[in-house]
């Protein structure tokens, strides 16, 4: 749990305490948590709570959700639960198309709006993803000038995460314990477990087949011929499920 930089527990409790004055420069209820409700989201959760420094934390139910990770939000009495104002299954019918890699919307809608004129406190780690390795401690966002990102745990590893989950008796989502690398929304286009998922969440899987299903239409140029073929080409956008089982997806039939 120590980097070139000391105790990173230390370091990162020293940084909130740094910025605190800026978060509440920007609120007075100082910093808004952004708690997704998984490994890191519970880390930098507990970090704030230890550090002392003003906060408000809140959690976007998006109505995919893992129903584990939906309990585990639920017994954090210090986090806000946000309902959006219409479920994913709604959205993708007003979208007219399902969400994929290069087109998540729904992140915008049923994720993102909360935070605005303040300093967020995120657990975006460097190690997570190629993309991320590239992301700063502290950040404007892009879409709203007003809010800041403060990526606290920014240098910490999966170990680092772990370790202090574990030392410190830290209650996580079960879903980590049944295999699941990464608990987010069922099916996200950015999840890379979907065969994991088809076979742990048929219900919410019937529910995307369904809004899916819906936005189908049958053009002259369109390479699917069938709302069928449509879904099963969503399902294996990128080789991570394969169309050619025809038993894999015998539990979406109606």
């Amino acid at each position: 749990m120590n980097n070139l930089f000391g105790n990173i527990v230390d370091t990162a409790i020293e940084r909130l305490k740094e910025f605190e004055a800026s978060a509440i420069a920007k609120h007075p209820d100082g910093y808004y948590v952004a708690y997704s409700g998984g490994k890191d989201s519970d880390v930098i959760l507990n970090l704030v709570r230890q550090s002392g420094v003003k906060y408000t934390a809140h959690h976007n139910l998006t109505t995919c959700d893992p129903p584990e990770l939906v309990y585990h939000v639920r017994e954090q009495k210090d986090v806000e639960i946000i309902r959006p104002k219409m479920t994913m299954w709604e959205l993708i019918k007003k979208k007219k198309m399902p969400p994929r890699r290069n087109a998540r919307y729904c992140c915008e809608v049923l994720k993102e709006g909360g935070g605005i004129g303040r300093m967020v406190v995120t657990g975006v780690r460097w190690q997570e993803s190629r993309s991320r390795a590239k992301r700063r401690m502290v950040e404007t966002c892009y879409r709203t000038k007003t809010k800041q990102f403060f990526n606290v745990i920014i240098d910490w590893s999966d170990d680092d995460v772990w370790g202090y989950i574990h030392k410190n008796k830290i209650e996580y989502c079960k879903l980590y314990d049944e295999g699941f690398k990464r608990i987010g929304c069922v099916l996200c286009p950015m999840n890379r477990e979907v065969e994991l998922h088809l076979k742990r969440f048929p219900q919410i899987a019937r529910a995307w087949e369904r809004a899916i299903k819906s936005t189908f239409q049958l053009k002259d140029n369109l390479k699917w011929k069938t709302p069928e073929e449509y879904w099963q080409w969503w399902l294996d956008r990128d080789g991570r499920a394969s169309r050619n089982d025809s038993n894999q997806f015998m539990f979406f039939e109606d």
